[in-house]
């Protein structure tokens, strides 16, 4: 069964009417740009010093997380595929720019202690003294196959995007053409993640097994610069991304390829019926959605520092269709809504901002009850606001007007 990949195309709204049809777009652009303009005049880096470096990182890393909220909504909210594997894609992106990060600042730091020396260290050396550094740890003092192109970082940004594609192509192709749907789609996905985080763990995989990958946030070349200047370029980075993501899906959904996608969510068998390559359209979806997500992973792990097989376990994949669902699936400014408000809201409550609460018969201590309250949370918006906080939003512009 061969898969046609379907023409993305707009033709149903011409180019210069993208905008007047989807205003959500010029806001969500014209806030991203006036809290990048705040957080910049704010910071320690660039401003006044308002903000701390460690709050700049966790906004920054919080615009990650609202761009891979945004491609689980077109994949979820949008297409109707309920994927718990997107966090998968995201850590794989995570790792292929952390080997760069970690092997490269590694090697200045052999070389600099190598050559202080009479004789000037061979390439071998450089590079056995590398290998022990960062695998010693492990108990190992070999440079293992996957890093032989560890050093060059065109290598791994085009690995930051071919890995996550092309495990999302192989996995969305052998799933989609056997018909898969609903939940058992989803278990599959979940099972591709556990099996990814599982086999991460382990020593002998070349990444360093439970260790991970650390001092990302150390940029080779860049030592010298100090972390509150750095922590302001992936902020920037990271929100020209999100502004481009949020750009690049609000015009695959707003033409008639979105309106397939949505037909397949709704009614998948008829859209078939119809001549349509649902396959097709799901695997670009599938893809395309997998991609942006390990963009969101190079762009976090860096401002976090560190990155490990935890990170990518079934659960955090799970908790990524809880925001989206609390933003409100289907609609891309929910989707950040939901991400923001909830991984906020967890820093906040989980990272000692909050006061603990002492009602006498129990304590409620908020590193141990956060996620109790986030499931009846999202309980109570499945029962009372199914269209989440963006529907809320959407009720409100409509009674006004």
């Amino acid at each position: 069964m061969s898969i046609e990949i379907p023409r993305v195309t707009s033709a149903s709204k011409p180019q210069g009417r993208f905008l007047r049809a989807n205003p959500s777009v010029m806001w969500f652009m014209g806030l991203l740009g006036l809290f990048t303009l705040g957080v910049t005049i704010l910071s320690e880096g660039f401003g006044i010093g308002a903000i701390s470096t460690n709050l700049v990182k966790v906004l920054g890393m919080t615009l990650c997380l609202c761009l891979i909220a945004i491609a689980m909504d077109v994949v979820w909210g949008y297409c109707g595929i309920l994927s718990l594997g997107h966090f998968a894609f995201f850590g794989l992106g995570g790792y292929a720019i952390g080997m760069w990060l970690m092997y490269a600042r590694t090697e200045i730091v052999i070389r600099d202690s190598l050559g202080r020396g009479t004789i000037p260290p061979t390439e071998l050396e450089v590079s056995e003294g590398v290998a022990a550094q960062i695998f010693g740890v492990v108990g190992s003092s070999e440079l293992p196959l996957i890093w032989s192109f560890a050093g060059s970082l065109p290598f791994q940004l085009a690995m930051v995007v071919l890995v996550p594609g092309a495990l999302a192509l192989v996995f969305g192709w052998l799933a989609f053409r056997s018909r898969v749907t609903g939940v058992y789609l989803s278990i599959l996905t979940q099972a591709m993640t556990l099996a990814l985080a599982l086999y991460l763990f382990q020593n002998d995989t070349g990444l360093r097994g439970n260790n991970g990958l650390s001092g990302l946030q150390n940029i080779p070349g860049f030592l010298h610069v100090p972390q509150s200047v750095i922590s302001m370029w992936f902020f920037w980075a990271s929100a020209f991304a999100l502004g481009a993501g949020y750009l690049l899906f609000a015009w695959v959904v707003s033409g008639k390829f979105g309106s397939v996608i949505r037909a397949i969510r709704d009614n998948e068998a008829r859209v078939r019926f119809l001549g349509y390559n649902v396959e097709g359209y799901k695997l670009f979806v599938f893809t395309i959605t997998a991609i942006i997500s390990g963009i969101a992973g190079a762009l976090y792990y860096p401002q976090a520092g560190i990155i490990n097989p935890a990170e990518i376990a079934p659960i955090a994949s799970i908790y990524l269709a809880v925001w989206v669902a609390i933003g409100g699936r289907g609609r891309l400014y929910g989707a950040v809504i939901g991400a923001a408000f909830v991984s906020l809201l967890s820093s906040w409550l989980t990272g000692g901002g909050a006061p603990n609460i002492d009602l006498g018969l129990f304590r409620i201590v908020w590193t141990d009850w956060w996620l109790v309250f986030l499931g009846l949370g999202f309980v109570a918006v499945t029962l009372f606001f199914p269209k989440g906080i963006g529907g809320l939003f959407d009720y409100l512009v409509r009674k006004q007007s």
